[in-house]
């Protein structure tokens, strides 16, 4: 099954990537010199804000995630823990698991047996009442980084923590995930907290009412079909190749779930080394001189992670990632796209941290990418710092500056 997926989506990786870098385009257009940076920020509410209730207990929140403090919606929150619900509970709780979920009606084939381990991602960030703007300061995955996982992030907003969970399959030749499930991820999940303890007996966990829309996005057509029939039928999706974007299933509700047991922590450090080899052609990020400016991207791109639990309970997090790429400019409409320029030099560099203690909560991101020369027609640089905590300060800069 794996290799037939590698081959039938490999070939229709470019369109996604394109999607993907929409956002990051909107960056400096400009021919002239460009410099764009915003401090600290006022913490507004996003809107809209939902209020859950579980018994006598309620909490207002946004049920998105963001990249950012834009308000604008990245992932769906789709569960809820109450309870005994710190972060690292709930970690420690799926971390003591293996990977047999037969019982519950999940094959033994993976990756539907794949266990929990320590996980790193994009930077999230959502909104609860009184909390205020938030990271997610623990993220899990089951599955590896390559092909397909599941993947968890956390979000300690006082007495609750607020999580996403989602299905995703990695674009060969990136490290793009594109998000394939949300109600898969959130039944899977179900399961697993039953099979931990966690869950009180007498109430493991109910629904709330609807908080975000149902279904959420979608998969476009090219990477559906290349996807086996086996992982379209778990998907819940059509059997046969599609035309149009395949929507992404979820009932737009969130599981809250009930936890009654208290796992405590383990101490130990998990340290993780992986090297991916980019080489896709995609929009040019940011420094562009309009919307046919591309650019193939390859070159090896170094992964290290450190998760460190201290015998005293702290949770820390770091992940980096460092590549030296080769940039060379295309022409997109052609097939393949053929070069129309020299090929020069970027270096990127990105880095984020998580810290939990028993008082505190830090996340951080910074990216930074640097055209070489960073002088000369459209080249510049881009700087992005995010940082939430402790206890709530929220801090934002986006640098962009093109020659």
């Amino acid at each position: 099954m794996r290799s037939k997926y590698f081959l039938s989506v490999g070939l229709l990786v470019f369109v996604l990537l394109a999607l993907n870098c929409q956002r990051q385009a909107d960056f400096g257009t400009s021919p002239v010199p460009v410099s764009k940076a915003a401090g600290e920020i006022v913490s507004l509410s996003p809107q809209p804000l939902v209020t859950v209730n579980f018994g006598p207990e309620s909490m207002t929140f946004w049920p998105y995630t963001g990249i950012d403090f834009s308000g604008i919606p990245q992932d769906p929150l789709n569960f809820i823990v109450v309870g005994e619900s710190d972060p690292q509970n709930i970690r420690s709780a799926l971390l003591s698991l293996d990977g047999d979920r037969t019982a519950f009606g999940f094959p033994d084939a993976f990756p539907f047996n794949a266990t929990w381990t320590e996980g790193v991602g994009g930077v999230q960030t959502t909104y609860a009442e009184p909390e205020g703007w938030i990271g997610g300061s623990v993220q899990l995955f089951s599955g590896p980084y390559d092909p397909l996982r599941f993947h968890l992030r956390l979000f300690d907003a006082g007495d609750w923590t607020l999580g996403g969970v989602h299905f995703e399959v990695l674009i060969p030749g990136t490290e793009t995930h594109q998000v394939l499930s949300w109600e898969l991820a959130e039944q899977l999940l179900a399961v697993d907290l039953l099979r931990s303890g966690l869950l009180d007996g007498a109430i493991p966990f109910v629904q709330s009412q609807q908080i975000n829309p149902a279904p959420y996005k979608d998969i476009p057509a090219i990477i559906y079909n290349g996807l086996p029939v086996e992982l379209r039928a778990a998907i819940g999706g059509p059997l046969g190749d599609v035309t149009d974007p395949v929507p992404i299933l979820s009932d737009g509700k969130a599981t809250i779930f009930n936890a009654a047991e208290s796992f405590g922590f383990t101490p130990g450090k998990f340290k993780e080394f992986s090297v991916i080899n980019f080489n896709q052609v995609i929009p040019k990020p940011f420094c562009s001189s309009g919307p046919f400016d591309y650019l193939l991207v390859s070159g090896p791109i170094t992964l290290r992670q450190l998760v460190l639990v201290t015998p005293s309970g702290n949770y820390v997090s770091q992940f980096q990632a460092v590549g030296h790429l080769d940039l060379t400019p295309v022409n997109p409409l052609t097939n393949p796209p053929t070069p129309i320029g020299e090929t020069y030099r970027a270096q990127v560099l990105e880095h984020h941290k998580s810290i939990i203690t028993e008082q505190n909560s830090l996340t951080s991101n910074f990216q930074m990418q640097i055209e070489i020369p960073p002088s000369g027609p459209f080249h510049g640089k881009l700087v992005i710092k995010v940082k939430i905590g402790p206890n709530g300060p929220v801090q934002e800069q986006v640098e962009v500056i093109c020659d």
